[in-house]
């Protein structure tokens, strides 16, 4: 109610950010996704600027750990000088929830907010009230259906896609595969899941794969993982979208022997994919890094500044593959096994260390 209340009381839409030519004004770092994306150039506004951060649900260790990038990335002294204010506000699943709160923060005269969207679809309404208000709306990770606000993201089908040639690759007369997929309905699953089977019909070869939900998360992914194994007795390889680390040790209980595994970047998952490596886990670790949320800050900065953006944004992923595995450089043998590797953006002058990290707290701010 409250949503729709503020929906009715917003003033007349304005046309919002004008479109204008490329190239954006640092291209490296703001990759047009396809040379179809338009660009916009919203008015500049004198900083200190007051920008927040609405998320969604905070049910796993990804989310956790982007609130804490976010944080992280606004304690930085180069970015906190052009910050007067930054708010972070979780919401959990409730779509309507999460709108009311970015709808709140742009009658509060919020310069500019940044989303991990529960739903693309519902946000239209709450995206023509920002553009009318003069506030820039960027959203990252699961981004919004449409062409009037920012979205920043990684190719999540082209991941599905990455995972399944590396399974391809290991196993060329196909096989059977376990695919642990993550919160059901959600478009990230849906992009990731439609790569690798793409991928592996297009082999020609026979695949025989069984679908579990894990919902990104290692116990739930290490108990349908050990359920999955009870009621098959074999997979040939693996492929999970989060919660590997948990995918592992069910293989590892239940005894089976390794396989291939295209999967994601959590630290434990890595530190297990190099200690087996020699007994036959051969894994391709490749993700969207909770950074992600680092570079949805840094653009809404610039288009805040008057700077040309594109307003569809590609990141690269964060790969590694075997036998590459390096303690220190790409897992920290010393860090949780919770910890998202893969926080490095060098096109956008982003990086952070571990302690960085993990020093900043969860909560609302």
């Amino acid at each position: 109610m409250a949503a729709a209340a503020c929906a009715f009381s917003a003033p007349a839409y304005a046309a919002g950010p004008e479109i204008v030519s490329g190239p954006s004004a640092d291209p490296k770092c703001y990759t047009p996704w396809s040379d179809q994306t338009k660009y916009f150039k919203f008015p500049a506004k004198k900083g200190p600027y007051r920008i927040a951060l609405a998320n969604g649900f905070i049910a796993n260790t990804w989310r956790i750990q982007m609130i804490q990038t976010a944080k992280a990335y606004a304690a930085q002294p180069d970015v906190a000088a052009k910050l007067k204010e930054f708010k972070v506000v979780s919401t959990g699943e409730d779509v309507a929830a999460q709108i009311a709160a970015i709808n709140n923060f742009i009658d509060s005269g919020y310069d500019a907010i940044v989303t991990d969207a529960q739903n693309p679809e519902a946000f239209k309404p709450v995206i023509k009230r920002a553009n009318a208000a003069g506030v820039v709306l960027i959203a990252f990770d699961n981004i919004l259906d449409t062409d009037e606000a920012i979205n920043v993201n990684v190719d999540q089908k082209g991941l599905g896609v990455y995972w399944a040639k590396w399974l391809a690759s290991h196993l060329p007369n196909g096989g059977k595969i376990l695919e642990v997929r993550g919160v059901s309905g959600t478009s990230v699953d849906k992009d990731r899941h439609d790569g690798i089977h793409e991928t592996l019909d297009a082999t020609g070869k026979k695949w025989d794969v069984v679908e579990v939900y894990g919902k990104w998360d290692d116990p739930t992914a290490q108990k349908v993982t050990a359920d999955a194994i009870a009621v098959q007795k074999h997979f040939d390889g693996y492929t999970a979208q989060g919660g590997d680390t948990g995918v592992v040790q069910a293989i590892i209980d239940a005894k089976q022997p390794f396989g291939p595994f295209g999967g994601e970047t959590e630290n434990g998952f890595r530190k297990f994919c190099a200690k087996y490596s020699s007994e036959g886990l051969k894994c391709a670790s490749g993700g969207t890094g909770p950074a992600q949320v680092a570079v949805a800050i840094k653009v809404a900065l610039a288009a805040l500044d008057g700077q040309v953006v594109p307003q569809s944004i590609k990141l690269p992923l964060a790969l590694a593959e075997d036998p590459n595995f390096k303690d220190g450089v790409n897992y920290y043998a010393d860090q949780s096994d919770n910890f998202f590797v893969g926080n490095s953006f060098p096109t956008c002058g982003i990086n952070f260390t571990a302690q960085e990290i993990m020093g900043q707290s969860k909560e609302n701010k």
